[in-house]
């Protein structure tokens, strides 16, 4: 905007962007008088918990309001194969929409610029322990700290869930088809029918205890 940036500082501010990199310049009405390169560091966790989700067969994209050549440079390190940049909380929520044409879309967000788009996601994810209030009370779960590892978890444990809750639903129905034909027949006796009530209610519980063995009670603190 002061006209002050010449062909090497944007040679130089391009290559630290490369890098992942955000640059801050320091100038007066006469030119640059300094730059300052900053950048998030990389989480080892980060890496694994892409790994995962893609191994879930989740593809990810990174939405991000930093320049694009940053938004590449920390997408490729952390395995993601599409970043967009330069994003405000509109173009966000335009690019969810756009996700959400193509199928069932999650959104990870802790700030304020993440609301709309947390808010649009088929489901939304806030970081508990960085994110802002906003992002906390529009989105549908709150990770408890900011590992991404529990966002494979997370998906896995609801996989888990969802198939119990068809057993569940397969046999107890098919336990009271069965006693209903029987009666029909005229074959139905009163401990088949104790049976087909509190039995299958308790094969039910039974069944759906088994969950406890892929949620233990760090399961609270993780997800809220």
């Amino acid at each position: 905007e002061l006209g002050v940036n010449g062909a090497s500082i944007s040679a130089q501010v391009e290559k630290l962007e490369a890098e992942g990199k955000s640059v801050v310049m320091l100038a007066d009405e006469e030119g640059v008088l300094a730059t300052f390169a900053v950048a998030d560091t990389v989480k080892d966790s980060s890496r694994a918990a892409i790994a995962e989700l893609h191994a879930l067969g989740i593809h990810t994209v990174m939405l991000s309001g930093d320049n694009p050549h940053t938004a590449a440079a920390i997408a490729a390190q952390v395995g993601i194969g599409r970043s967009v940049g330069n994003l405000l909380p509109e173009d966000k929520l335009d690019e969810i929409e756009a996700l959400a044409s193509q199928g069932r879309v999650g959104m990870v967000g802790d700030g304020i610029n993440d609301a709309p788009a947390l808010a649009r996601a088929d489901i939304g994810f806030a970081m508990g322990a960085m994110g802002t209030d906003t992002a906390i009370e529009t989105a549908d779960v709150a990770l408890m700290d900011d590992d991404l590892r529990k966002l494979p978890r997370f998906v896995r444990l609801s996989q888990a869930t969802a198939r119990v809750l068809k057993q569940n639903i397969a046999l107890a129905l098919g336990i009271k088809a069965v006693f209903l034909l029987l009666a029909f027949g005229g074959q139905a006796t009163m401990w088949m029918a104790v049976f087909a009530d509190m039995g299958t209610s308790l094969l039910v519980v039974a069944n759906g205890l088994r969950l406890l063995r892929r949620c233990t009670s760090s399961c609270s603190s993780d997800f809220l």
